[in-house]
């Protein structure tokens, strides 16, 4: 007799019950959280119709972080405490940090410690901390769309990562409660978006350029398994730089000096970037910056003239193609289709110098900006256990090779990079003196055979080494680095069984006393913030109202208002304006209501009033066709 699983209405048996999970894009520029849903991979938006979040943050006193578009809002007016970019400083030093210059129109904190700290007005935090609040919108956005709390979540990397930067990732989504099932790569990531809807084997080529980094993978397709070959890039190289370039431009027609302001910088910046998105369609742009009250710039950017300016960026990006194909041992004629992700290859220019170089015109089927979350929603979808018959499999490779330090300062390789994930490996090493007893063990990433040219990533030491003849010693040093391309090395001596061994967590990264601190923290302030978020939004909705009704007034109010309505209006404004200023949350909501009350009859009037415009001169048989 067969057994039957009773279930209430509208829920599933849990034998059965679906894991909800999600891919997430954490960009430099934009950020995007993604799901598989009826087996369909989609982006999730906000409760505003808006997929994109801007990877901005703006930290204001006293009041809750706010993230995307109302953080992008304070860029030019309040550039110190807005912070864009952030990916840029992800696993990054001090020392790295300040090899930028002036890019970075932030203030510094005095530090002992490695990580680089940003002083805002709300007091100093790190980048990863930073991300961590793109990723808390993100993570509420994908679960009020669901209904449910994520299970897991799959956080895309741009390829060429090192580890420091991978740690520093993970950190900042374990800071914001997610629970991460995998770090991939964003060119991997693409070709699995890509390879569910282009079924032909051969070789593929994922080229990447998003706001702040750039990716070339070269994979192959073959049988369901994604192997990625190579991988090349530049993780400092992006659509940042093609603003950049821009706004250099600007400032050296406009005869401003080298050292402009941090708000003209970011004026500059944002007027460069959407000239850089107009000339996608147009031939050429006016160009109009403020300089100063008063004092305006005017100009014409042409297509040509961007070209020129971008071209060497481009040039930068090709050089990791050719060696990428180099590594794979790859041929420009085997190549089947070449990928575009990333919003930077919207740009013609970007095309047609691609097209150029691979000599095909490249893919561009899928949403360049939500093609690396749709392929991490896909995978976030399998590892959660959703698709337990799937055959997809993904073979990711390291970026860099890793290895350690011996004698002479020389780097050793033990795991060369492109080299496929999960892997471990192990080499013998032994004593330089006799009678030594212990051997410092100093871990490296990087490509350079000496170790000042590579990256440090961990040292430890290996005590109770029997004291014998140099040379003598038999010990096994072992790499294991795991999907997520985060690496632990051991180290045991043959004869004894001694042994050490650490999970390399870089000096970049933030230590795991400062993580559990942080995550304390926000458990002891959770009703603060919570408190200070809903404050934070009354506050945006008050600024809204108000702006509004402002232009209503100076449009319709002298036409549509007596005296006694007018003074009404601005009396609530006023009142308005007054909570608005306070930090009582509910003062500002009834101060809302009070004004939408009041302003009730003037709406009516201004909709009627542009009915009748409208209508006015118009016969009935025109108004049929309307």
């Amino acid at each position: 007799m067969a057994l039957l699983e009773l279930s209430e209405p509208g829920q599933t048996p849990r034998p059965h019950e679906r894991r909800v999970a999600a891919g997430i894009d954490l960009g430099t520029t934009n950020s995007l959280v993604a799901t598989v849903r009826s087996g369909v991979a989609e982006t999730l938006a906000d409760t505003q119709g808006r997929h994109l979040l801007p990877s901005v943050v703006y930290y204001a006193a006293a009041a809750a972080p706010s993230v995307g578009d109302d953080a992008k809002a304070h860029a030019v007016t309040d550039p110190f405490n807005t912070i864009a970019s952030v990916k840029r400083l992800m696993g990054r030093g001090v020392d790295d940090v300040k090899r930028l210059g002036n890019q970075l129109p932030y203030r510094f904190a005095a530090s002992e410690s490695a990580v680089p700290r940003i002083v805002t007005s709300a007091g100093v935090v790190s980048p990863v901390e930073v991300s961590a609040e793109i990723l808390k919108v993100l993570k509420q956005r994908a679960q009020a769309t669901l209904g449910a709390d994520l299970d897991g979540v799959v956080v895309t990397v741009p390829a060429y990562f090192d580890d420091a930067q991978r740690q520093a990732t993970k950190d900042a989504a374990r800071l914001a409660g997610l629970n991460v099932l995998r770090l991939l790569n964003e060119p991997t990531a693409a070709a699995v978006a890509y390879g569910l809807d282009h079924q032909a084997e051969g070789v593929y080529v994922v080229y990447d350029l998003g706001g702040g980094t750039f990716d070339v993978s070269v994979l192959r397709l073959h049988r369901g398994v994604f192997e990625v070959l190579a991988t090349g890039g530049d993780s400092a190289l992006g659509g940042d730089d093609m603003d950049h370039a821009i706004a250099e431009w600007i400032m050296r027609e406009a005869n401003i000096g080298d050292h402009a302001d941090p708000m003209l910088l970011r004026r500059l910046l944002r007027d460069a970037c959407q000239a850089k998105e107009r000339l996608t369609e147009a031939q050429q742009v006016a160009l109009e910056v403020e300089l100063a009250p008063q004092q305006v710039w005017q100009g014409t950017l042409t297509r040509s003239q961007l070209n020129a300016l971008i071209d060497p960026l481009i040039q930068r990006s090709l050089a990791p193609c050719r060696r990428a194909l180099r590594d794979a041992n790859i041929k420009l004629e085997e190549v089947r289709e070449v990928v575009m992700v990333g919003g930077s290859t919207r740009v013609p220019r970007v095309r047609e110098r691609v097209g150029q170089f691979f000599a095909r015109p490249p893919l561009v089927d899928i949403d360049p900006d939500k093609v690396v979350a749709l392929g991490a929603a896909i995978q976030a979808d399998v590892l959660a256990g959703n698709k337990p018959d799937t055959d997809m499999l993904l073979l990711d490779v390291n970026p860099l090779s890793l290895g350690i330090e011996t004698m002479g300062g020389l780097a050793e390789k033990i795991i060369p990079r492109n080299t496929t994930l999960p892997v471990s490996r192990g080499q013998d090493f032994t004593t330089y003196k006799d009678g030594q007893t212990a051997l410092s063990i100093h871990v490296v990433q990087g490509e350079r055979d000496l170790v000042s040219g590579c990256r440090s990533l961990a040292r430890f030491e290996l005590h109770g080494i029997p004291p014998m003849a140099a040379g003598a010693a038999r010990i096994r040093i072992l790499f294991q680095v795991d999907a997520d391309g985060l690496l632990s090395v051991s180290a045991k001596e043959q004869t004894t069984g001694t042994e050490s061994s650490i999970q390399v967590k870089p000096s970049y990264g933030l230590t795991d006393n400062e993580i559990e601190t942080m995550l304390l923290d926000s458990i002891d302030h959770a009703t603060d913030d919570v408190a200070a978020r809903q404050l934070r939004e009354q506050q945006v909705d008050a600024d809204r109202l108000l702006d509004a009704v402002g232009v209503a007034l100076r449009a319709d109010g002298d036409a549509l208002l007596d005296k006694t309505e007018r003074a009404a209006i601005d009396a609530a404004m006023q009142s308005l304006r007054s909570a608005r200023e306070g930090q009582d949350e509910r003062a500002i909501k009834n101060a809302i209501a009070a004004l939408d009350t009041t302003t009730a009859e003037f709406a009516s009037r201004r909709m009627n009033e542009g009915i009748r415009k409208a209508l006015t001169g118009r016969r009935i048989s025109e108004l049929k066709d309307i």
